[in-house]
């Protein structure tokens, strides 16, 4: 069987972005291995959910390692840069923060591991980090560089397919969200169906005409709605994830889209072990 490595800028990433083709590829007997460059420190979270001298991180770090179990992930690791917050913030600047770390340091961390599994494919962010964040761009820059000096083969940008989403606002579907300014920063944001057009600056994923690869998970959808669950920090249940209905829930998150790089741009494929001898 293959390797798949998926590397996330910080916990809840993996269960948004690629809970469905970790579980997937875990239930088929491949093995998962699951990196994160930062313990999300600069998260949101509600006053008085963290026990007394607990620190955000220490949090989302326990929250990764429950989600990683749902998930099958087979080993673990955190990087260890510091979260970089949101584009444009003091964050960004901070001594240790992914986002001014050395792409060549921090590719040669990530490589070690691609190596040392032998991984057949990892999964990063498209070029954009798909909607902006700097610590999601930055994953991109090491992702590529560590494949490139590990000799891995089949590196997928993971990313949402815009067009999709357009269309199914457009018909009243869930809502999503976007990046807007909010007192002069860009934040997340939710937006319903009248509303929802992506920054210039930061539009949300790509056009469906960019991907190459299609990857329906909705036989683990429960899996990654379960994996969003126990990131209580951040995703609660009141968040639109868990708020959204079953059917929406799976015509929204029931398909992972990915650019296989090096491929020509149209979806013409369907699984990310597609051509790796078991």
């Amino acid at each position: 069987m293959a390797t798949l490595l998926c590397f996330h800028a910080h916990p809840d990433d993996e269960a948004i972005a690629t809970g469905g083709v970790m579980a997937k590829a875990a239930h088929d007997g491949h093995r998962v291995i699951l990196v994160t460059a930062t313990r999300g420190e600069c998260g949101e979270v509600a006053e008085g959910f963290l026990d007394d001298g607990e620190g955000l991180g220490d949090r989302r770090e326990l929250e990764l390692g429950a989600s990683a179990k749902v998930l099958g992930v087979s080993r673990l690791e955190i990087l260890g840069y510091h979260d970089s917050g949101m584009m444009g913030t003091p964050e960004n600047d901070a001594p240790g923060s992914f986002w001014k770390a050395d792409v060549e340091e921090a590719a040669q961390k990530l490589a070690a591991i691609l190596q040392a599994e032998n991984v057949d494919v990892i999964t990063i962010y498209d070029e954009n980090g798909v909607y902006g964040h700097p610590d999601h761009i930055k994953v991109w820059e090491v992702g590529v560089r560590a494949a490139e000096i590990a000799g891995t083969k089949k590196v997928y940008e993971g990313t949402v397919n815009r067009t999709a989403w357009m269309r199914r606002m457009a018909e009243g579907g869930a809502p999503m969200r976007t990046v807007e300014k909010v007192d002069g920063v860009d934040q997340l944001v939710e937006v319903d169906a009248a509303h929802a057009q992506p920054t210039i600056e930061f539009p949300l994923g790509v056009e469906e005409s960019e991907l190459t690869t299609a990857v329906d998970v909705r036989d683990f959808v429960e899996l990654k709605k379960q994996a969003m669950r126990v990131h209580a920090s951040q995703i609660t249940d009141e968040s639109f994830f868990l708020k959204m209905s079953d059917e929406d829930f799976s015509l929204g998150f029931g398909t992972e889209w990915f650019i296989l790089r090096g491929e020509p741009a149209g979806v013409h494929e369907y699984d990310l072990f597609a051509g790796i001898d078991a």
